[in-house]
């Protein structure tokens, strides 16, 4: 948490209804991020998860008709009394569809069009279109369309574009579901570099595999409702209630719930690579 020990998100008591919806998307929501945490969110495909981060952002109620009942506060701050520039200062949102965010027909065009509404001059227009560089690795794409770049390449210029509007919390809702193997690969590669900076990061994400290698805490959605995030390790051992829920924990993880159940490992399964290394050297130890 930050030195004012203020938490970067706080929801209380949140519930929402789109219009024209008789179910909420999201139900008696309590949820608080700390500053510089990465928060993975799983759960079922139309679960509530985007609606969390449209939420957390603003758009929700902002830019949707709906039913509203509860408080979101970002940085101690009520979203409702934030104007939409506030919220982008506090908040940037990545969506599933990188082209859904472009406007421009050029990378370089494209990353300084929010600075230029935010009325930057030349010399802050430089200086953060460099600390974004220095981040994504764009320079090479600056000249050509951002329409014609492969899947990853498209969503690493949206991050890129988010990420110069200089937001103390980043949102990304699915930034691998639209992009084949290669362009997944360079978007988990961002993300292992946006851990290290000091944002505050939520990801929704269904790759479980690569989350579980980046997230402190992870949180399951499930019809609407929000469950208490718990720590990766704490999350990933629960194995069946994953696989109950629809979703494909580590593979590691899953293989060590094996072991525990024929009796031949004793105690949380691993979840990450280099621990289940050393734990099946244990087993075989005792074999």
């Amino acid at each position: 948490m930050g030195a004012a020990g203020r938490p970067a998100v706080a929801i209380a008591g949140l519930s929402w209804t789109y219009e024209r919806r008789s179910e909420p998307a999201l139900r008696d929501v309590d949820l608080t991020i700390d500053q510089g945490e990465f928060l993975g969110v799983v759960g079922p495909n139309e679960s509530g998860k985007s609606t969390l981060l449209y939420v957390i952002q603003g758009l929700i109620p902002s830019n949707f008709n709906g039913i509203w009942r509860g408080r979101v506060e970002l940085f101690g701050k009520d979203t409702s009394a934030m104007s939409g520039l506030e919220r982008a200062a506090a908040a940037g949102l990545v969506f599933a569809d990188p082209e859904a965010q472009f406007t421009a027909m050029t990378v370089e065009e494209e990353l300084v069009f929010g600075l230029e509404n935010l009325g930057l001059d030349h010399r802050q227009i430089e200086l953060r279109l460099q600390r974004v560089s220095d981040l994504i690795d764009l320079e090479e794409l600056y000249d050509r369309s951002p329409y014609d770049l492969s899947g990853g390449q498209k969503q690493r210029v949206a991050i890129a574009c988010v990420l110069a509007m200089e937001p103390r919390v980043l949102l990304l809702d699915e930034p691998t579901s639209m992009i084949d193997p290669r362009g997944k690969k360079e978007i988990f590669e961002v993300l292992r570099r946006l851990k290290d900076t000091d944002h505050t990061v939520v990801v929704v994400e269904h790759n479980l595999e690569e989350l579980a290698a980046l997230a402190d805490r992870v949180c399951l959605v499930e019809g609407g409702r929000v469950r208490p995030p718990l720590p990766a390790g704490e999350f990933f051992a629960r194995v069946d209630e994953l696989i109950e829920a629809g979703l494909q924990p580590p593979q590691v993880a899953q293989t060590f719930a094996e072991l525990a159940r024929a009796g031949l490992y004793d105690g949380p399964p691993p979840y990450r690579f280099e621990p289940a290394v050393s734990a099946a050297r244990e087993v075989l130890s005792h074999g």
